[in-house]
C-alpha cells in the first residue's frame, strides 16, 4: 500500500548498519546430562599430557584471534562444569583448559539482525571541530534462537546533520557481572506487596538491612527455611523463587576500560532475559544538581513474560540494571523524559498496547496511574500507536517521535508536540507519516517496518537512526523548522 507522505524533505543518509555474523562471543555450554559430562571427562583424562598439549595448542590457535582471553574463558567454564559434578580435580592446568573448551561455544550476536537503534550525546566531546557532536548509538542485535542483546557504535554528527561512524571493533566481549551488588528493601516490598503469601516475604525481608546483598538474601532465606522446616507448600516455594527471581533481575555489570565501545555487548544475564534484551531507549538525563546520567528502559523477555527494566550508567563501562515497579510498568515501550517536570520523573508508555499514555512519579523505578493522552487517529496508525524514543526538548515543546501501525501491519514514524510544562497536553501533531518504509526497506525479518528507539537534535537538524524491517538500520535527517511548519497545532 502506498502511503501519502508529509511535505517535509526527509533525507536518507548513505549509511547502513547491517548484521555482521563475524561478531561472536563465547557462551558456557552445558549438555544437561551429568553422565555425559563424566564420559567427556573420562575420555580426555585418558589422553597423555603430550596429546593434550598438541590438541589444546590447536584449539587456542583457532580461537585466540577471535577472543581477547580465550584461556580465561576455558578456565572459567571448567570451573563452572566442575560445580555440577564430583570429579577428581588433580588435573594439570592444560588438561583443565582443554576440558573447559568442550563446554564453550561461540554465539554470533548479530547473525540475524541489527535494528531498533537509539542515539545520545557522547560523554566525551573533546577534540572536535566546531559545530560537530560526538554520539553513541545503541542497537538491538539478534542471533541464533532470536536472542537479543545490546551493542554500541560511536560516531560524529557533522554540521549539516550527516553522521559518520567509527570502524567497529573486530573483537567483542560480554559484560562481567558484579556479584555483590546491593538491593533496596523498599523496592522489593513495592514489587511483592500484592503477591500471594506476602506475609512470608515480610518475615524474610525483616532479617535484612534496608540495603542488602544477594548473599545476605540467600542467608535470610536459608534461616527462614530452617526455622519453618514444616512449611514446604507450593506457596512457600513460589515465594522463595519470586524473591530470587527479583534479585537476579537487579544486578550490575562492567566492562574493561580499554575495551572499545563497539567491542562491548550487553548480553542476557538473568533468567528473565533468556530470550533477550529488547529495544533499549537510551536518554541523557539531567539530574537536579545539574549532573547527567544515562538511562535506558528496555524489555527483558524470557519467551513468555515481558519485564520492564532500567539501565543506568555514567560512562558506558559500568551499568546498573534494575526492575521497574508499579502497576504502570507493564508491557513494552516505556520512554523516559530527559529531565524532571514540576519535580517529577516522567515517562511515555503504551499500557494497553494500543494508545499512548504518560506517567509521573517521585521515583524513577516506581510507576503508577497512567494518563491517557493519544489514541490512534490517522489511517497509518489505526491499529496501534506508541513512542519511538524519549521526548526531545525544543523551544516549541516536547517533540515526541511516534510509531503507528496501519494496513498489512506496516509501521511508519510520526511526530507530536507536547506542552513543555504540562506534557499531558498535545499541542501539535503531524497528520501524515514522517518516515515510511521505502520499497528497498520493506523486506526483512518483519517486513514493512521502519522503527526507532530514539533520535537527537543538532544544529536545527533532527537526526533519526531507524530500523528497516527488523533486520538492518539506517539514518534519516531533516530540518527541525520544516517539521514544525508542517504540524497541525491546537489551542
Amino acid at each position: 500500500m502506498e502511503y501519502s507522505h508529509s511535505k517535509i524533505n526527509v533525507s536518507r543518509q548513505p549509511i547502513n548498519f547491517s548484521p555482521d555474523n563475524k561478531r561472536v562471543v563465547t557462551r558456557f555450554f552445558y549438555p544437561d546430562d551429568k553422565e555425559r559430562i563424566i564420559r567427556i571427562f573420562d575420555r580426555i583424562n585418558l589422553l597423555s599430557d603430550g596429546e593434550v598439549n598438541i590438541y589444546l595448542k590447536q584449539v587456542i590457535n583457532n580461537f585466540s584471534h577471535r577472543h581477547r582471553d580465550i584461556k580465561r574463558t576455558f578456565k572459567n567454564n571448567f570451573d563452572k562444569i566442575l560445580r555440577e559434578i564430583d570429579f577428581n580435580t588433580n588435573l594439570s592446568l592444560k588438561k583443565r583448559l582443554f576440558i573447559g573448551s568442550y563446554f564453550t561455544m561461540e554465539y554470533s550476536i548479530e547473525a540475524a539482525a541489527l535494528f531498533n537503534p537509539s542515539i545520545v550525546k557522547h560523554p566525551d566531546q573533546s577534540i572536535l571541530k566546531k559545530g560537530r557532536l560526538r554520539v553513541i548509538l545503541s542497537f538491538r542485535a539478534v542471533g541464533e534462537g532470536h536472542i537479543s542483546s545490546i551493542v554500541f557504535r560511536k560516531g560524529i554528527i557533522k554540521e549539516n546533520g550527516d553522521l559518520s561512524v567509527d570502524t567497529k571493533s573486530a573483537l567483542i566481549e560480554k559484560e562481567e557481572r558484579i556479584l555483590n551488588s546491593t538491593y533496596n528493601k523498599k523496592d522489593f516490598i513495592i514489587k511483592l506487596k500484592d503477591s500471594p503469601r506476602c506475609d512470608i516475604v515480610y518475615k524474610i525481608l525483616d532479617d535484612l538491612l534496608d540495603e542488602f546483598t544477594y548473599e545476605e538474601l540467600r542467608e535470610s532465606l536459608k534461616k527462614y527455611t530452617k526455622s519453618h522446616s514444616t512449611e514446604r507448600s507450593e506457596e512457600f516455594r513460589n515465594v522463595v523463587e519470586t524473591l530470587l527471581w527479583l534479585a537476579n533481575s537487579n544486578y550490575e555489570i562492567k566492562f574493561k576500560n580499554d575495551l572499545s565501545l563497539s567491542g562491548r555487548v550487553i548480553f542476557p544475564v538473568s533468567k528473565n532475559e533468556t530470550k533477550g534484551i529488547e529495544d533499549a531507549r537510551f536518554v541523557l538525563f539531567t539530574n537536579d544538581d545539574g549532573t547527567s546520567t544515562y538511562y535506558a528502559t528496555y524489555t527483558a523477555y524470557n519467551g513468555k513474560d515481558a519485564l520492564p527494566q532500567l539501565i543506568e550508567t555514567k560512562d558506558f563501562c559500568h551499568f546498573k540494571i534494575s526492575t521497574l515497579f508499579g502497576s504502570g510498568s507493564q508491557g513494552k515501550g516505556m520512554a523516559l523524559f530527559p529531565e524532571k517536570i514540576n519535580g517529577k520523573y516522567v515517562v511515555i508508555s503504551r499500557n494497553d498496547n494500543e494508545n499512548i499514555y504518560i506517567m509521573f512519579s517521585d521515583s524513577i523505578r516506581n510507576w503508577e496511574n497512567p494518563i491517557f493522552i493519544k489514541p490512534p487517529c490517522y489511517y497509518w496508525e489505526f491499529f496501534q500507536v506508541g513512542n519511538s524514543g524519549s521526548p526531545l526538548k525544543t523551544d516549541k515543546g516536547w517533540l515526541l517521535l511516534t510509531h503507528g501501525v496501519g494496513p498489512v501491519r506496516t509501521y511508519c514514524l510520526g511526530a507530536i508536540l507536547l506542552d513543555i510544562n504540562d506534557p499531558t497536553k498535545i499541542i501539535g501533531v503531524l497528520e501524515e507519516p514522517l518516515l515510511i518504509p521505502l520499497e528497498s526497506e520493506r523486506n526483512g525479518y518483519v517486513p514493512n517496518v521502519v522503527y526507532s528507539c530514539g533520535a537527537i537534535i543538532h544544529n536545527n537538524k533532527l537526526v533519526i537512526p531507524y530500523a528497516m524491517s527488523d533486520t538492518r538500520s539506517g539514518v534519516a535527517s531533516l530540518n527541525l523548522s520544516d517539521l514544525f511548519e508542517n504540524m497541525k497545532y491546537f489551542k
